[in-house]
Order: structure tokens, then sequence, then C-alpha cells
């Protein structure tokens, strides 16, 4: 298993991180004491859904139990596991800006002073973070630059950091799909369903689909689509979204759409991205 100790500076952007190592596919625990991580790690080794990679956000909230932190990850070189250390930390006026723009007390010292408890926590942590694999200033970073640089650390491949695309075909009389981030409509497209040998079959049959884009119009609205995404798909995994709903919608959902998504899914997947196809009202073929 590949752990991952997600540790550092309160304020620092620990949640946020924690955010973005769940996106990456991470199982992710938030606050776990560290005596109880030898119990932890063996309790994963034992668990039948075969976990690979795990985050573990463990931070100056442990109290007293913090200070053994360093004794209890000994258990990772034991059991033969990778662990690194991923300390997050900012500059102290910027620290100091978010506790007063959330109007949060510092979990070191809640009744005291911020700036002061933000002094003594840099100086608790000092050990760990001279221990730590991977150092990130977080002061000017936003949630889409931060994924940016933990997938960079981890030198991830496309197959875990890459957008992840469902492209649907939907029937507009049965309803929008309101998870959709791109909605195409296809009615204007000429219907199989006013052909009487398919119009008991689906976009998935190949008459079908032969027949809807032997059409000059099928044809040139399907590239306009394809530009489009080209280009949109690049936009919204830099700005660090995770998912991508293309929706493409004909009158019921059989013919016209379930021929579009089926071609878009099939390019999509050529070009490298993890994608989806589903077809919500199609009937199932006999």
């Amino acid at each position: 298993m590949n752990f991952v100790i997600i540790s550092g500076q309160s304020g620092a952007g620990k949640s946020q991180a924690k955010k973005v190592f769940e996106d990456l596919g991470y199982y992710c625990v938030d606050n776990l004491p560290p005596s109880l991580i030898p119990d932890f790690v063996r309790l994963l080794e034992n668990n039948a859904e075969n976990i690979s990679h795990v985050a573990l956000v463990i931070d100056i909230r442990g109290g007293q139990f913090f200070k053994d932190l360093e004794d209890h990850l000994a258990i990772f070189s034991e059991r033969h596991h990778d662990v690194k250390i991923f300390y997050f930390e900012a500059g102290d006026s910027v620290l100091l800006k978010r506790f007063k723009e959330t109007r949060r007390s510092h979990p070191l010292n809640p009744t005291g002073r911020i700036e002061e408890a933000i002094s003594e926590e840099k100086q608790k942590l000092s050990s760990l973070r001279d221990k730590a694999h991977f150092i990130i200033n977080t002061s000017d970073m936003n949630q889409a630059k931060l994924k940016s640089e933990i997938a960079r650390y981890l030198k991830i491949g496309e197959e875990i950091t890459g957008i992840a695309i469902t492209v649907m075909s939907f029937g507009f009389k049965k309803g929008i799909p309101m998870d959709s981030d791109f909605i195409f409509d296809v009615r204007f497209l000429p219907n199989p369903y006013y052909i009487d040998e398919l119009r008991h079959k689906t976009g998935n049959q190949k008459e079908v689909s032969d027949y809807v884009m032997s059409f000059e119009e099928s044809v040139k609205y399907y590239d306009h689509l394809m530009h489009l995404i080209d280009y949109v798909i690049p936009q919204f995994s830099n700005d660090g979204r995770t998912q991508l709903v293309i929706s493409i919608g004909c009158t019921g959902g059989q013919h016209r759409s379930v021929t579009f998504t089926n071609k878009m899914a099939k390019a999509l997947i050529q070009k490298g991205y993890s994608v989806n196809t589903v077809h919500r009202d199609a009937r199932k073929e006999a």
C-alpha cells in the first residue's frame, strides 16, 4: 500500500489537500491519533476491499498524541509500505488573515492570541517539517494550483489525474439530466423513428447509426461539437475539475442521441480519456 501523511500548520490548507487526494483516488482519514496508526495499518492489510492508496491527515489537533507521531511512523517501514509526508505551510501574515476571515480560533491555543499560537505551532512542527518528503507553501495557491502541485510531486499518470468524462444520451420528453455540464440538442436532425424498419431499434445498432450519420447536417454538427469538446476538456482539467458530464438529447432518447453519444465517447476514448457511456432512456436491445 501507498500511504501519504498530510500534516503541517493549521490554516495552511490541509483540508483542501485532503479533498485533492480524495479526487486522486485516495482513501482519506482526517485527524487520526498517531497512536492508532499501527492498528489502522493492520486493519487495512486485512481489508477485503483492496485499498491501495491511503492519505492520513495528522496534525496538532491530536494534542498530546501528536508528539508520538514520529515513533508510530516506523510501522510503515516495518510492514514494507511506502509512505510520503506532505507538509503544508504558509506565511505568518497569510495564516493570520485566514484565521481572521474565518473567525476561527487556533487549535493549539483556542483562547490565546492567534499570532502567538502560529509561532508556537511552527516550533512544535519543526522536526516533522525536517522529515517531510514534500513541503508545499500555499500562500498564493488556489485549489486548482494545489491539485496540480500535489499531482506533480506524486508523479501520477493521466490514468489517475485525468478528468473523468461521462457522455450521456437522453430524451427531452423525460427531462434534462440535472448533473449535466453541457447539453446538446440533436432533435433537428432527421429522425429514424419515422422509418418503419428503424423505429423499434436504437442508435446502438449499426443500421440506425448509419442512417443518422448519412446526412450532411449530422456530420457537420458532430464535427462542431467535437471541436468544442476538444477545447473545453483541457480547460476544465486545468481548473481542477475531476468530472465532466456531456449530455446529448433527442426527443425520446432512442436513436439520434444514442448515435451521437456512442460516436463521441469512442472518439474521446481514442484520445486517451477515461469515458463512461450512459444511455439513460434508450430501451435495451432485444
